[in-house]
């Protein structure tokens, strides 16, 4: 007896992405109120308290450019910031997940893998979103609105990159302090390999040695293979007024590449794992 082969209709496909629709944003929509029970958004407004009286402090021993060396550190802190609280939203929340075994629950569900991975991710996503949105209004009192603007929007693409390197992590490692210690690594080296390879190419390091052509060469990798995070979400935007849209289209490029090669790589990790 041969197999028979199921045909779908056109009416249950459109009846099956309805479903996984809301499949999805059902799991977002947990994310969200995962965030509001856990008081993430209470720590987002205590920093940016700190930050603000981080600025107002600066504002009274600046003796001149006072506005300029308040927006530059407040913009500096909350970038930090925002890069530090989602990260670590994002992992203890799969990692609670794993160790309580809520995985367990909605993987013996109907519904796939890709759709769970992707309720959480976009979950993440809108609550780095209303992140990058909080802070950057927060800046609003110290430069114009266009470059204002434009360091949210280009801050909303660096913590997009954060969020899907975060999920990747914690798929891995399974672990808080592992999954944690490989984002900041990760986010360290991307910020600093543009300076890294400045001083390995220096007039300082012209030796021939194999050790020396082995790091030059390294080196040349990672700045192939890292996202160029220096060039996004800068503080001379705010204080020279010198961000344009150029800056931002190649900021959306490379968080479009690395966000799809990322995910990839969860659901990877996620389909190879015997739950």
């Amino acid at each position: 007896m041969g197999f028979q082969t199921k045909v779908w209709t056109p009416l249950q496909i459109t009846e099956n992405r309805k479903k996984l629709m809301r499949q999805i944003l059902t799991l977002a929509a947990l994310v969200v109120q995962e965030a509001l029970r856990t008081r993430f958004f209470a720590v987002i407004i205590l920093w940016l308290f700190i930050g603000f009286g981080l600025a107002l402090f600066v504002g009274q021993v600046a003796i001149i450019e006072r506005i300029d060396y308040q927006s530059s550190l407040l913009a500096a802190f909350l970038r930090l910031g925002a890069v530090y609280i989602v990260s670590l939203f994002v992992i203890t929340s799969m990692v609670h997940e794993f160790n309580n075994h809520i995985i367990y629950v909605w993987l013996s569900l109907p519904l796939p893998r890709s759709a769970y991975f992707l309720g959480k991710f976009s979950g993440f996503v809108l609550v780095a979103c209303i992140t990058a949105i909080l802070f950057g209004a927060a800046l609003l009192g110290y430069a114009p609105y266009q470059q204002v603007g434009l360091w949210t929007v280009s801050l909303f693409c660096e913590l997009l990159i954060i969020t899907a390197l975060s999920l990747w992590c914690v798929l891995t490692f399974s672990q808080t302090i592992q999954a944690f210690s490989a984002v900041l690594g990760f986010y360290i080296l991307a910020r600093s390999i543009n300076a890294i390879q400045l001083m390995a190419s220096g007039p300082l390091n012209d030796s021939q040695s194999w050790v020396d052509q082995f790091i030059n060469g390294l080196i040349e990798l990672l700045t192939m293979l890292l996202p160029h995070l220096e060039r996004f979400t800068q503080s001379e935007w705010l204080v020279y007024h010198t961000g344009h849209f150029d800056h931002l289209v190649e900021i959306v490029v490379q968080t479009i590449i690395y966000v799809i090669l990322l995910v990839a790589l969860s659901l990877f990790d996620l389909y190879r794992k015997n739950f």
